[in-house]
């Protein structure tokens, strides 16, 4: 396992960057960002980082679209909610394997 960095969020959460050697591990169309932590709620913090890439804003609204293997959710993603006035599929369909309907 390579090494990670720790970084501590503003509360009691973490989140861990793991190093460019592992960011390819979901494929050449996604990598790992970074590792998070649920606290005892649920909740999570999004890295400063992460957020800043990806435009993120406090108050912003995120589609939460999950992937499914065998029943069990092996993957989820978040896509700004204001970009799905088109179809997930045109969003997603490279990774899905289809072609844009658009």
């Amino acid at each position: 396992m390579s090494k990670t960095t720790s970084k501590s969020a503003s509360h009691s959460s973490s989140a861990s960057t793991a190093d460019s050697s592992d960011r390819s591990a979901c494929g050449p169309c996604c990598r790992i960002e970074s590792i998070v932590s649920t606290d005892e709620r649920g909740q999570m913090v999004l890295p400063r980082d992460v957020r800043e890439k990806a435009g993120i804003k406090p108050g912003d609204k995120l589609a939460l679209v999950s992937f499914e293997n065998n029943g069990k959710i092996t993957c989820i993603a978040l896509v700004p909610a204001d970009s799905l006035s088109g179809t997930v599929q045109d969003l997603l369909g490279p990774l899905l394997g289809v072609a844009p309907v658009g």
